[in-house]
């Protein structure tokens, strides 16, 4: 039997998103790969990654403004990777590539960068990432991503890899209605249910405005699910809460914050809206969606055009407010249309993301690359 692939992932570890749920889904399904985990910063990724049983060592603060913390992270990656000589040095953003792929080329191992996002090679991280380690591989999350980095670096190949999503656990049914009363829903009322780090871009806004124009219908209420890590979510969570009440609906809105029972909530929900303003990437929010049997509502931009058909949501136009509205009313009125995505959507997201052919996958891009 071939040995694993042992991989080494550098990241900044700071935040809890979608990068960092990728993270700990690898460590959990590892298949054919082994995977060790470069951090600087002690928190919930690094605990919830230990948690999966994966090694996880600490390379410091960092910041480019201060080149001694560079240094000195280098050198203890150094130390990670003449330990265990990983197959590629893993980077899951242009900083971490910046900051280490210096390291891994200087070791004569691949530097990889993971593309979580659009890459438009004008950033100044993103011109210092080619200066300093133009990767031998990038690995994109979606399509949407892989044009867009191959029109800035098109010399570097780029492969497309969905992010490995597990499916939840099974649900009792008759934890439902429990679930769903605790949270301010009887069992005639739709749940509509957004969960995502409350950044502007994510819709929350864009929803709020379409059930103030909903609020004449009795059935539904929405849940927020997402809590802030920085200042400037806190501000923002200030603004939507402002502009229910502001709405006359902030009864029928609940800000439920950061949760660990994500995927109990989005079971006990009937429709996931998440009208992104700009191009979500890829959505792990709406594959988790799917699993849970929701119908998605979002909008008609980046990767998400590749995770939602008409059989299992709707895409609205961006700026389209009658668009979202109707859709969601649609969706609301018609529990027939609920009931066959219900039954269907868990294969489609298994069919994108199931851990075992997304890390196949995974295992096959690299094994074109990787230090042997």
């Amino acid at each position: 039997m071939s040995q694993p692939l042992n991989l080494l992932h550098a990241h900044s570890g700071n935040l809890y998103g979608g990068v960092e749920t990728l993270l700990v889904t690898l460590a959990r399904h590892p298949g054919a790969l082994e995977h060790r985990y470069a951090l600087c910063f002690e928190g919930r990724l690094a605990g919830e990654l230990r948690a999966a049983g994966a090694q996880v060592s600490f390379l410091g603060s960092v910041r480019f403004s201060r080149p001694w913390t560079v240094l000195g992270a280098r050198r203890r990656l150094t130390k990670v990777v003449q330990a265990h000589w990983p197959a590629a040095v893993v980077c899951h953003s242009p900083w971490s590539l910046a900051a280490f792929g210096p390291v891994a080329r200087a070791h004569g191992v691949p530097p990889v960068l993971w593309v979580h996002g659009a890459f438009t090679g004008r950033h100044w991280l993103e011109r210092l990432a080619r200066v300093t380690a133009t990767p031998d591989l990038a690995i994109c999350n979606s399509q949407y991503t892989r044009a867009a980095f191959a029109a800035a670096l098109p010399k570097v190949r780029a492969e497309v890899v969905y992010y490995p999503v597990a499916p939840p656990p099974a649900f009792e049914p008759v934890r439902r209605p429990a679930k769903r009363e605790g949270h301010g829903a009887s069992p005639d009322t739709v749940v509509i249910a957004l969960a995502a780090r409350l950044e502007r871009w994510k819709g929350h806004m864009a929803l709020l405005d379409a059930l103030a124009s909903l609020k004449e219908r009795s059935e539904w209420t929405a849940w927020f699910i997402g809590g802030a890590q920085r200042r400037a979510e806190d501000v923002y969570r200030a603004d939507l809460e402002r502009k229910a009440n502001d709405a006359r609906i902030a009864d029928r809105v609940h800000f439920l914050g950061q949760r660990d029972d994500v995927a109990s909530l989005l079971w006990a929900s009937d429709i996931f809206c998440q009208p992104n303003t700009e191009p979500e990437p890829f959505g792990i929010s709406f594959i988790e969606a799917l699993y849970a049997g929701l119908p998605v509502v979002t909008t008609d931009l980046g990767g998400a055009r590749e995770i939602v058909t008409p059989a299992c949501g709707v895409l609205v136009p961006p700026g389209d407010p009658s668009a979202l509205r109707n859709a969601l009313e649609r969706l609301m009125t018609d529990a027939d249309l609920r009931h066959r995505i219900r039954a269907a959507a868990p294969a489609r997201a298994a069919a994108l993301c199931s851990p075992v052919t997304t890390v196949e996958r995974l295992a096959e891009v690299l094994s074109a690359v990787v230090r042997r």
